[in-house]
This record gives structure tokens, C-alpha cells and sequence, in this order.
């Protein structure tokens, strides 16, 4: 008899798992199912992350405490979702980004820009619910913004809907901006205050108006190209049968995006360093990349053998500054501190046999003075790697010239062989557990009428150099299951079944 109760509960949580029953949510939730489009190789080349400071930009003078701006220009982008706003509904696709705050759709009073005409516009007229606000606003984007004004609305989430939404009706987007971009508008899924401009985020008035039970929701992408389903977001809840084994959580900063702290980089087995000490990382769903400094994405591109830029500046400070660079390092000198002549107004690293550096105070001077002063910094960085592997100067000076001929190209990516077998894994180290990603998982595959391309999962993205900034985008969300925890201020992540 024992046996038979023990068959039936095998044979009732087998069916569960089949009908995709969430052991960890109770009804109150809203599934989104994701669609998803093939990268164009047109857009991407120009898709690039943008950041500023909101006290200014003096590199001597940041603090681990200064607010950032975090723009980008959504040309990269793949995965969408339709909404509805209005009653009856009007449709629209959008980007679920936690990169974000507003939402954001095309009005039907856009008359000047060509690309209002090319997508789904919001017609208020036609609405039962429609709320006049009217306040203008502005929302910046890479490469421009988009200006409109706010209106309110009752807005349709999968099987829900938020009463009175607040939402911008965009009547000027840029032309280069937006014109070949996929999809209507944005749905942004980061906290008030980000960039909502005191407005209520949809994702809080879910919680506020009682749609959801629990203030978490979570973000799976479906690995298996094959797939009707490109993806879900599961809003109140997360789908055990998207993941597997327990979610490691890490507590977000007070930055006021989904922002955490991070740890060490590997590549391979190899230790890059610069994050030992932690560094900041947005968790973004509206971004395909990966994006992080410059230090360390010029040693990827070396390891993996994607294409880089050659830069006669660097070599220059590997030839000219390197023997002081040296010594200074083994004199026990942080990195940070060894160009601290080149970066400052003393003009010189302060050893007295090295070249003096001419410094005016034109313009252009003070441009090329800030140029070789964060190749000193990662020329410093690069040797300090070597030497703690107890290599020789000479090794350590051929292999920073060689990564001078690997930096990232600021204004695109990077080629690389598609034949990925024998290419290192690039492990995070997040809650001080390791989260490596397969060559796989990080070269990203773009097929178009002239054959199959591989590009690196990684571009460059460059604040401040004591405060590196990393954005985790769906490169590495489609390896991890994410849970952004609204109440406990955390994000998890588990291997994504």
C-alpha cells in the first residue's frame, strides 16, 4: 500500500513538472512570453553603452559614492513582448529593460519623424481610459533622446492590467536612433528615480495595485534556438522547470539600478585582477552584450582571438614608459599610482632618465595628456598581470604590446573565428561563486545573406578607472535564470535549464 501512495505522489509531481507548475508562486502572477528576432549585423556594429557622471567627470576626484548616468541605444536589442494601452487595447511591442524606468510607446501627434510612421502610435481619442497629463518630458538615449510628453492610461501585461499607468507618448524620436529599430517602444523594469522622472514605473504599480503577490519577478531565455519560445518574464514568481539548483543572491546598490557587486574575472583558469576588489555590474535585459572596461576586454580579445584595433599610443608607452613602469611596480607601487606623473600636471612619472612629456594647456593637449594617461593605466595593469605570474620583463613588455594591437573598437565589435572549440570559458565570480560562460554562450552568431559571422559577446564600456563598470546583458542572462528580488533588494541567479 506504501509503495502505491509513493507511486501516485511520483506519478503526480511528474505530471506537475510537465504542466510547468511554479512550486515557488501562488496565481497571483503574469507570465510574459518573449519573442525574439536575429541580431542584424547593420545594427549592432553601431549598438554602443554610454555613461556620465551627474557630478561632472574629473577622473582624480571620483568616489565610489558618485551616481552615474546609464544610456544606450537599443540597437542590439532582440527580445520583445506586446502590451496593450488603452480601452479597447492598443498594441504595442516593447522591450522589457531593467536597464530602464519609463515606458515609453509612439504617439499618433509624432508628424516630423520618420520613424513615428513605421511603427504602432497611440491614438488617445481612441481610448475609454485615457487621462490627459500633458507635462513634456525627455528621455535620453547614446546617440540623441526622444521628447514627448505624459499621458495615463490603463495598460494590458499579459492577463493584467494596471490601472492609470503613466506613460510618455513620444512625438520626436531621433532618425538614426530608432528608425531600424524592431519594435514600438520600452517598457522599463529599473527602480524610481533611475531615469523614471518621478513617475511610477509599471512594475511598481503592479505591486502597489495587489497584481502580484510577491514583489519578485524573474527572466529566463530559452538556449534551444529551435524553440516556439524565445523566453519568459514571470511576473510575482519564478518557474523552477526554467533553471537549476539553488539561486545564488547578491544585494543590489544604492545606485538605483539593478546594479550589484561583483568580483574577480577569469579567463580560462587565469585571474584578470582588476574586479579582486569588486566592481559594479547592471544586470540589463534591453542589451544583447556583455560590456566592461577596456583593460580587460583587450586581454579577452587577445585570448579568444577576436579582431582588435592597433594602437600606436600604446606601444608608444610600452616602449618609452615601460622599464619605469616596471620598477615602479616592483617597488611594491599600486597601479593606480604608478602614471600618476602622466596624469597629473607633473608631467613626467617622476624617474629621472624617462622622456619628459610637453604638456600645453591647449585643448588638443589636454585630450592627448588624458589619452596616454589611461594607456599608462592599462600598460601599468597589464605588466602588474605578468609579474604576478613571475614572467620576465621581456615576456611581460611583448605581452602588452600585443594587447596593444587587441583594444576593443569603440565604435563596434569584434570579429572572431566561429570555430569556438578551442576558446577559454570567461568566468564571473558573483557571491563568490563562480559563473563561467562557455565560448558558446559568449560569441554571438549573425547570419545574413552573405554568410555566417561570429562576433565577441563583450564590448568596451569605460567610466571611471577607480569605480569599472560591467553590464551583464543576454549574453550572460541566456546562461543564468535572474530573479530581481523588488522587496529584499537582491538578484539571483541559477544555470538556466
Amino acid at each position: 500500500m506504501r509503495i502505491k501512495v509513493l507511486l501516485a505522489a511520483i506519478l503526480i509531481w511528474d505530471l506537475t513538472c510537465s504542466l510547468g507548475f511554479n512550486v515557488y508562486a501562488d496565481d497571483n502572477m503574469v507570465r510574459i512570453e518573449l519573442k525574439k528576432q536575429s541580431l542584424d549585423l547593420n545594427n549592432i556594429r553601431g549598438a554602443r553603452i554610454y555613461v556620465k557622471g551627474l557630478r561632472g567627470s574629473n577622473r582624480n576626484s571620483a568616489s565610489s559614492d558618485e551616481q552615474i548616468v546609464y544610456i544606450k541605444n537599443y540597437r542590439d536589442v532582440q527580445y520583445f513582448a506586446e502590451i496593450g494601452i488603452g480601452s479597447p487595447p492598443q498594441h504595442f511591442t516593447v522591450v522589457f529593460d531593467t536597464g530602464s524606468s519609463n515606458l515609453w510607446v509612439p504617439s499618433s501627434k509624432c508628424f516630423f519623424s520618420i520613424a513615428c510612421y513605421l511603427r504602432s502610435t497611440y491614438k488617445s481619442r481612441l481610448s475609454n481610459t485615457y487621462t490627459k497629463n500633458g507635462n513634456s518630458c525627455k528621455i535620453p538615449f547614446g546617440t540623441g533622446s526622444v521628447h514627448g510628453f505624459f499621458s495615463q492610461d490603463d495598460t494590458k501585461i499579459g492577463s493584467a492590467v494596471i490601472k492609470q499607468q503613466v506613460f510618455t507618448e513620444v512625438t520626436k524620436e531621433g532618425y538614426f536612433t530608432f528608425l531600424r529599430a524592431r519594435f514600438d517602444g520600452v517598457l522599463g523594469l529599473g527602480f524610481q528615480g533611475a531615469d523614471s522622472r518621478n513617475v511610477t514605473p509599471v512594475w511598481n504599480n503592479m505591486v502597489l495595485q495587489k497584481i502580484v503577490s510577491k514583489s519578485i519577478f524573474s527572466f529566463w531565455l530559452n538556449r534551444d534556438p529551435t524553440s516556439r519560445m524565445a523566453g519568459e518574464i514571470l511576473f510575482g514568481g519564478m518557474d523552477w522547470t526554467h533553471f537549476r539548483g539553488l539561486h545564488t543572491y547578491v544585494p543590489v546598490s544604492k545606485n538605483g539600478y539593478w546594479e550589484i557587486e561583483i568580483g574577480d574575472l577569469f579567463i580560462g583558469n587565469n585571474s584578470t585582477g582588476l574586479c579582486e576588489d569588486g566592481c559594479s555590474a547592471i544586470v540589463d535585459t534591453g542589451t544583447a552584450f556583455i560590456s566592461g572596461p577596456t583593460t580587460i576586454l583587450t586581454q579577452i580579445n587577445h585570448a579568444i582571438g577576436a579582431e582588435g584595433v592597433v594602437s600606436s599610443q600604446c606601444k608608444t608607452v610600452v616602449s618609452e614608459y615601460g622599464k619605469a613602469i616596471w620598477e615602479r611596480l616592483l617597488s611594491g607601487l599600486h597601479p593606480d599610482k604608478v602614471c600618476h606623473g602622466i596624469c597629473t600636471n607633473n608631467q613626467t612619472l617622476g624617474v629621472s632618465h624617462e622622456p619628459r612629456m610637453r604638456i600645453r594647456n591647449s585643448k588638443s593637449q589636454r585630450l592627448e595628456k588624458d589619452i596616454l594617461c589611461n594607456f599608462c593605466e592599462m600598460v601599468a595593469f597589464w605588466i602588474q598581470v605578468e609579474i604576478r605570474k613571475e614572467r620576465s620583463k621581456d615576456l611581460a613588455f611583448q605581452y602588452a604590446n600585443q594587447l596593444c594591437e587587441k583594444l576593443p573598437n569603440p565604435g563596434g565589435k569584434s570579429y572572431i573565428n566561429c570555430d569556438v572549440f578551442s576558446l577559454p570559458h570567461i568566468t564571473f565570480t558573483i557571491g563568490n561563486k563562480s559563473f563561467p560562460l562557455s565560448p558558446d554562450q559568449y560569441v554571438i552568431r549573425v547570419d545574413d545573406h552573405q554568410g555566417v559571422h561570429c562576433l565577441s559577446g563583450f564590448t568596451a564600456l569605460n567610466v571611471h578607472p577607480q569605480r569599472p563598470l560591467w553590464v551583464l546583458g543576454d549574453a550572460f542572462l541566456r546562461a543564468y535564470h535572474t530573479v530581481f528580488d523588488f522587496d529584499n533588494l537582491q538578484i539571483g541567479f541559477a544555470e538556466s535549464a
